[in-house]
């Protein structure tokens, strides 16, 4: 497991957005940052999941978060505009950026892969992530140290049998990070990492291995020192590395 003692006050005064905030790793996610002190954004397509989990924030006495319903499958360019004026308004910048939201696809041989499904996959895995980055672009230019997160896979960094359409995406993944860290080398201002969370005990885990135990694998609240680490200023010096939270 990934060990680190993340400080109370880490996230101090950094306006984070975490995508697939609703549940799982994304909503584990957004407690822990909040937790720290972190202003988070929780955007996902489910609003009832996002209160819930805003509830949660709010029950624990930490910030005010911003609850933001959006459907990665389905948005357009003007919709990640409007989402990237509004927090313009109201925060002025951008401090992180969690990329969690991913669906998992068919588990099925390239020559058994529906043409829509394996679309669908590439669709919320990649081109939202790189339609959400590019419009969120200039509010991560203001901060003084922001970190954006691409949450990747162990099939995204060797290709494995009947995981085609997820781990093609999580390949892409990769290839977007190493893009912008590379776009953002030589900057102390932006900095882009991949996060492979491992099994962990989820709703998408449980779809890929219907039979597997999962008091086996660890929760979501137990892989977050990997993500604080990542998003807050103990980890300014890492720019382009595939991580592992387990």
């Amino acid at each position: 497991m990934f060990t680190y003692q993340a400080a109370p006050d880490l996230l101090a005064d950094r306006v984070i957005l975490v995508t697939g905030a609703g549940r799982g790793i994304g909503a584990a996610a957004a407690m822990a940052y909040a937790a720290h002190g972190g202003q988070v954004i929780l955007l996902g397509k489910t609003r009832s999941n996002l209160e819930t989990v805003a509830n949660q924030i709010r029950a624990a006495g930490h910030l005010e978060p911003m609850v933001y319903t959006l459907n990665l499958e389905t948005a357009t360019t003007a919709d990640y505009e409007k989402l990237e004026v509004q927090l313009d308004d109201r925060f002025g910048r951008l401090d992180g950026l969690l990329h969690n939201a991913s669906i998992l696809g068919p588990r099925a041989t390239l020559d058994e892969t529906p043409d829509a499904e394996f679309a669908q996959v590439m669709r919320v895995n990649v081109t939202a992530t790189f339609m959400l980055t590019r419009a969120l672009l200039p509010l991560l230019h203001r901060s003084t140290d922001a970190s954006v997160i691409f949450t990747s896979s162990s099939v995204g960094r060797k290709g494995r049998a009947q995981w085609g359409a997820y781990a093609v995406s999580k390949f892409a993944t990769e290839g977007l990070m190493q893009t912008l860290a590379d776009e953002s080398a030589g900057s102390s201002l932006i900095r882009a990492n991949s996060l492979n969370p491992g099994g962990t005990r989820t709703q998408m885990r449980a779809e890929a291995y219907p039979d597997e135990n999962p008091d086996r694998v660890p929760t979501p609240e137990q892989i977050m020192p990997a993500y604080l680490y990542l998003m807050g200023p103990d980890s300014a010096h890492k720019n382009g590395v595939a991580f592992d939270a387990q």
